[in-house]
């Protein structure tokens, strides 16, 4: 997100990253989940890292059913949940999402399949794009034990179908979630201009709704 970013538009080359580092702009054609979490009622929380937060949020947002998005941190302390910290790599932290959704509407394995294969490369290990650092994490933290089933289960479904050209690098995890800053909230809604958010989550979006439009809102 930001830091990578930060050094490469400090060196005015923001915009020109080799195309070998961006994930393609399509999403990759995975199966759905073999296995879901059932019997629940009422709202639900599912948190993700994968990379910046920026373009997670993006991504999720749009998806029908979701109910809110907050970016923040998750798997290190509360003391040490702050932007400044984070970015040292040294707080134990990844960049992560919490999802509030009705699974009335949508389920936590099709929250999965959008973040495997659309809202981030889970193949890379601690980098996204021109982001680098375990702040940038493929992990899953699981709310419950019926979550972390449906997602280590997934995983390995996937790893099975050889779903990607490389392993999955994703972790499920364990961590409290804390909300990011407020000037992090929405930043994507809220800046749709930012060569970042142009440059790597404007397609993010895009292959969202091309690739599940049933699920778009």
């Amino acid at each position: 997100m930001t830091r990578g970013f930060s050094l490469l538009a400090a060196a005015g080359l923001a915009l020109l990253v080799p195309a070998s580092m961006a994930r393609a702009d399509g999403a990759v054609a995975i199966p759905k989940s073999k296995v879901d979490v059932g019997g629940v009622k009422g709202l639900q929380s599912a948190v993700f890292a994968g990379g910046c937060f920026w373009g997670m949020e993006a991504v999720f947002e749009q998806v029908k059913g979701v109910r809110s998005v907050t970016t923040g941190y998750a798997g290190g302390s509360r003391a040490d949940a702050t932007y400044d910290r984070v970015s040292t790599e040294r707080t134990g932290h990844a960049e992560s999402i919490r999802i509030t959704y009705d699974p009335a509407q949508v389920s936590y394995a099709t929250l999965l399949r959008i973040f495997f294969s659309v809202a981030h490369d889970p193949t890379e290990l601690n980098r996204q794009t021109p982001d680098v650092g375990p702040s940038y994490r493929s992990a899953i933290f699981p709310q419950n034990e019926p979550q972390r089933r449906v997602a280590g289960a997934y995983i390995g479904q996937l790893n099975a179908a050889h779903a990607f050209a490389k392993p999955i690098a994703t972790k499920i995890q364990t961590g409290t979630f804390y909300p990011a800053e407020a000037y992090h909230q929405d930043f994507a809604r809220r800046n749709p201009s930012h060569p970042y958010i142009v440059r790597w989550d404007k397609p993010k979006v895009a292959a969202f709704r091309a690739a599940y439009p049933a699920l778009a809102r």
